[in-house]
């Protein structure tokens, strides 16, 4: 069966919608290019995940928002991710494609640190967007999503940090999908020069569970020699928008890369999330946590390349399925030839809390070096049923006690969550997803 990606944007339309935008010439070329190439490249091909139904095409591209002077005028349930008496907080908040409110510390800008939308960074910062977008992680045609998503990109974030920076302060983007047709072609760059270090976490929420859309997401790292980049997220789009997302990450000599994401939508969803560890002694922390329900299917892989000696990569994956829903999780560890002393380990465990719910999870090793370390553990299966019996031995309810080992299970990733307040966020999201 085909797929029907056929859009009603064209080239007149890309054409119209770059000038509106007063986008450099490159870009406006570039994003030209890659519609052309879009009908030639196939559709992705998530392991044992039948995508051919699900929409990519049905969606309302431009929609713009409000803009807002205080946290005091967003509602309750944006609010729930900020700390509303912190005024110093390096926040950009994108409500559909438009920024409504954006802050920087004064000091963060002396240093000369960029947090800004892109198309801000368009204007202000041309070179250094041009020198990073889709060059080092995600290329145009890997696929058709890729080529539609470089044509239609409509929102995202540029973070710059210069060398020997280290911001101590997370940076925060909240991409808020008010409008219920609005689909997000977000595009985030996070750069950390050499021997600088950020954390950067951004947050997806939308509440369209009857009208159809598309997010259509690429987020690139690059962390420079000796640079670190704490990256987090929490993904909560409604059932009615059909996520593509591709998370990567290129870490150069003694950086490392540490990823925490919180895998909350409600509708179908196809999750990349690969670092290549190019240098020599860099590291990669790839941590994902997935709560499905009623009839989603998702399919997750998070894979990370070694190209650099005694480079480190570890990858955990935790998944919890209810009702029908199912999940693939691919965890793939690749040394590549010449990467000796390279240590490769990987761990994905689903948890079922329905009989018609299904997880599947696929360790996979791919070593082409003989000096190596690698490791890998899986599991598929029920509530352990001694740890139900411990709890509900000490006069806990066994809905309780459920509750409290689903938490523990999933606790590896949600602690890792940098901000208090976007924890306990996922956290909420958790306990109404299962429950």
């Amino acid at each position: 069966m085909t797929i029907d990606t056929k859009l009603s944007y064209g080239k007149d339309y890309i054409s119209e919608y770059s000038d509106k935008r007063n986008e450099p010439e490159w870009m406006k070329s570039f994003r030209i290019q890659a519609l052309d190439q879009s009908d030639s490249l196939p559709m992705p091909k998530p392991d044992k995940t039948n995508i051919s139904k699900w929409n990519f095409h049905q969606f309302k591209h431009e929609a713009s928002g409000e803009t807002i002077d205080a946290f005091t005028e967003l509602p309750e349930e944006i609010k729930v991710f900020l700390d509303l008496e912190n005024k110093d907080q390096n926040v950009l908040i994108q409500r559909n494609q438009s920024v409504a409110y954006q802050s920087l510390t004064a000091s963060l800008q002396e240093q000369g640190v960029i947090f800004t939308d892109i198309q801000s960074a368009l204007s202000e910062h041309n070179e250094l967007v041009q020198r990073y977008y889709m060059k080092d992680a995600v290329s145009v045609d890997e696929n058709r999503l890729t080529a539609l998503h470089a044509a239609l990109m409509n929102g995202g974030a540029f973070v710059y940090v210069p060398k020997n920076v280290v911001v101590e302060e997370p940076l925060q983007a909240i991409f808020w999908q008010e409008d219920l047709e609005a689909a997000s072609f977000n595009h985030v760059i996070v750069v950390a020069e050499e021997n600088s270090a950020v954390t950067y976490v951004e947050n997806y929420i939308s509440h369209n569970n009857e009208e159809e859309t598309v997010a259509n997401i690429v987020a690139e790292v690059i962390a420079h020699d000796n640079a670190k980049v704490t990256f987090g997220a929490v993904d909560n789009f409604a059932s009615g928008t059909t996520v593509y997302v591709n998370r990567r990450g290129v870490a150069y000599r003694d950086a490392t890369i540490e990823w925490a994401l919180g895998q909350m939508n409600d509708g179908n969803t196809v999750s990349e999330n690969i670092t290549h560890l190019i240098g020599d002694n860099s590291t990669s922390n790839a941590k994902t946590v997935v709560v499905g329900r009623g009839d989603q299917s998702q399919n997750f892989t998070a894979k990370i390349v070694h190209f650099g000696k005694q480079s480190d990569g570890y990858i955990l994956q935790h998944g919890v399925m209810k009702d029908r829903a199912s999940a693939i999780f691919n965890g793939i560890g690749k040394i590549e030839h010449g990467a000796t002393k390279s240590n490769a380990e990987q761990e994905s465990r689903v948890l079922m809390l329905s009989s018609g719910a299904r997880g599947d999870a696929n360790p996979i090793l791919l070593i082409d070096e003989d000096d190596v370390t690698a490791g890998h553990a899986a599991s598929v299966g029920r509530v352990d049923p001694l740890q139900l019996y411990y709890l509900m031995s000490r006069g806990i309810a066994q809905k309780e006690a459920e509750r409290l080992i689903i938490h523990g299970f999933l606790a590896p990733v949600v602690n890792q969550l940098p901000i208090e307040a976007v924890k306990e966020q996922l956290r909420q999201v958790i306990e109404r997803k299962v429950y």
